[in-house]
């Protein structure tokens, strides 16, 4: 989202972005890539602070009504359920935005979270919904929104020039500098995976292939950046195998760029997925990738032309997927290229701002002619 707001920035509206201040030391206010940033008040204690915060975004769209024009919310939770309810008689538009599908996802999550079903009956009265992937969009339907309000439009990334040795030697010192679990050994191959450590994206499956990886491929590590319910879990698996040095856990990053720059290889072999702004991200720094086959990897991803397919729950698959792409340069040059051009056609982000503001202004008009018909009548 702070990516998008520098792109509407860009293309001459004026966004705001809305967040939490989770520690009181949080400057309330800050500018992120020149987009002001505003951090209302929030509490460690889950369910008041939650509540604390909803009531803060509510009061202050009451009080700055002439301040903006739509409010745009990421994900269909709190906040959304805080700001439709506070405009419902408005003439501001509000627009939802689902930001993942399956077992992470919001429709999941307004099933089996406390409220969640009030949280969705709320949602519904949204003027629109934005959503990110036909599987996503595919669940809002069969969640019961209205087709009609259900706006299709990618998730976006910038697209980067692909790195070469320099670069991304570089990148590995930056990182090991920062940290020096990082550091990697001279000529190491580097596979990153990047998101939630949870059971449903194959993390087990991975980290069992990375002994038939290693055997093949001395010198490669994995990185599972992000974090997670399995996160102790995971970590005892390596050790069971021991691969502590081989496996590592860097946590969670402001920004992935370096990351990104350092890998060799990016892997994503979950069970369920939504289309993956890390895997298009992976795609747009020019890096090979190896997915398993779910509706949302192939979105994006085409066995043999853009990335490697794998079944689902196979680490051998796996295994054998990420060593082929090591060794064979001709085949890891021709899937980073094709890659690269899917994403600068299909989900650049200035395109996908684009559809965004054309989407906004076409919602404000509505609410406005409404209004004027109202009055004249």
């Amino acid at each position: 989202m702070a990516n998008l707001a520098s792109e509407f920035l860009r293309q001459g509206a004026l966004p705001v972005i809305f967040t939490a201040q989770w520690d009181k030391q949080w400057p309330q206010k800050c500018i992120l890539d020149e987009v002001p940033v505003v951090r209302l008040p929030q509490s460690a204690w889950q369910g008041w602070g939650t509540l604390r915060y909803m009531n803060a975004l509510s009061r202050w769209l009451k009080n700055h009504p002439a301040d903006f024009d739509l409010v745009y919310v990421s994900m269909l939770k709190h906040d959304a359920y805080a700001v439709t309810g506070c405009l419902a008689r408005s003439p501001k538009p509000v627009v939802l935005r689902a930001e993942a599908g399956g077992k992470d996802g919001d429709c999941d999550w307004q099933q089996s979270a406390r409220f969640g079903k009030r949280i969705q009956a709320r949602c519904r009265q949204a003027n629109a919904l934005v959503a990110i992937s036909p599987a996503i969009e595919k669940e809002l339907i069969q969640a019961g929104y209205s087709a009609a309000s259900i706006h299709r439009i990618n998730d976006g990334v910038t697209s980067m020039v692909i790195p070469d040795e320099h670069q991304r030697f570089q990148a590995r010192e930056v990182l090991a500098e920062a940290n020096p679990d990082l550091k990697l050994p001279v000529g190491a191959r580097l596979a990153v995976f990047n998101g939630r450590l949870h059971a449903e994206k194959g993390l087990f499956d991975l980290i069992r292939a990375w002994p038939l990886v290693q055997h093949e491929v001395p010198n490669a590590r994995l990185w599972l950046v992000g974090t997670g319910e399995t996160r102790s879990k995971l970590v005892e698996t390596v050790e069971n195998l021991g691969l502590l040095e081989h496996v590592i856990f860097p946590g969670v990053f402001d920004s992935l760029e370096e990351v990104l720059l350092a890998a060799d290889l990016f892997v994503l072999p979950s069970y369920r997925e939504g289309l993956s702004l890390a895997l298009l991200e992976a795609m747009a720094h020019g890096l090979p990738v190896v997915v398993t086959d779910i509706p949302g990897n192939r979105v994006v991803v085409q066995d043999e032309q853009t990335g490697l397919v794998v079944p689902p729950k196979s680490p051998q698959q796996l295994a054998k997927a990420i060593i082929r792409i090591w060794r064979d340069h001709d085949l890891r040059i021709r899937l980073v290229r094709s890659a690269k051009e899917l994403v600068q056609e299909s989900y650049s982000l200035e395109s996908v701002a684009k559809a965004h503001l054309h989407l906004f202004r076409e919602l404000i008009s509505r609410k406005l002619e409404k209004r004027v018909y109202r009055n004249g009548s």
